[in-house]
């Protein structure tokens, strides 16, 4: 997951992860290492963070994964990349 330190919707995201019993996230934090923020970049095509990836499929960002929830997607989508 690429995100910020000061990015609410990280911290949402982050939070849903580990209700759904993700135990390890890999943050990119990328307003450490602005040479990441342009990897998201060319990976996504967007600017803004979170920018998700379960395994090496691209979620999006919070508001996207909070939809696979509802839509009762995810969970399917977290056991087949563990």
């Amino acid at each position: 997951m690429y995100a910020t330190g000061v990015c609410p919707y990280c911290v949402r995201a982050e939070a849903l992860l580990k209700r759904k019993g993700v135990a390890d996230i890999e943050k990119i934090r990328i307003d450490l290492d602005p040479e990441r923020r342009d990897e998201m970049m060319q990976l996504t095509g967007r600017r803004t963070v979170p920018q998700i990836f379960i395994g090496d499929y691209h979620v999006g960002g919070y508001d996207e994964l909070y939809a696979l929830d509802r839509e009762g997607k995810l969970d399917p989508l977290l056991q087949a990349s563990a």
